[in-house]
């Protein structure tokens, strides 16, 4: 079966038992996550979430650009989340490659946003959330990174 046919047939089913249209949009456990689009990495089976615990920001690397900036002050502004956690992995394919190779490859100038060191990479996304001018002081960030060999969570300081 074709995948998407099988993902119409899994909506099929989920919408016929569906429970959740009372949930509010505000997020219940009042935080965000921005973290990595990698296939290996389930959000709500690692922290523990249920449907309308929390807003998910994913893209390629969890890097914490201009447009996940934009999401978290949408999040917190308007939906009272209080903290963002930035989770990278191990593993991660944005540590395999440069943005110059991509770029030259197809032939553009976008910023693909690759990095040399999971950990850094962490640090820095936090300390944009930190800094950012749309964010209260007292929004707070941390960060972590997801071992993607063991299911477990480190903080990164």
């Amino acid at each position: 079966m074709p995948v998407l046919e099988e993902i119409k047939k899994a909506n099929e089913s989920y919408a016929a038992d569906f429970s959740s249209a009372d949930l509010p949009a505000p997020p219940g456990r009042r935080f965000a996550l921005v973290t990595c689009m990698d296939a290996r990495l389930d959000p709500a089976k690692f922290l523990g979430l249920e449907e309308g615990d929390a807003h998910v920001i994913r893209n390629a690397g969890a890097v914490v650009t201009d447009d996940a900036i934009r999401s978290l002050a949408i999040s917190h502004h308007l939906l009272g989340t209080q903290q963002a956690l930035v989770i990278g992995h191990t593993g991660c394919g944005m540590l395999t490659f440069k943005d110059e190779e991509l770029q030259e490859r197809l032939d553009t100038d976008v910023e693909f946003h690759a990095f040399p060191d999971l950990e850094d990479s962490v640090r820095a996304g936090v300390r944009r959330i930190r800094d950012s001018s749309l964010l209260p002081e007292s929004f707070e960030a941390t960060g972590f990174v997801y071992d993607v060999k063991s299911g477990e969570l480190r903080e990164v300081a």
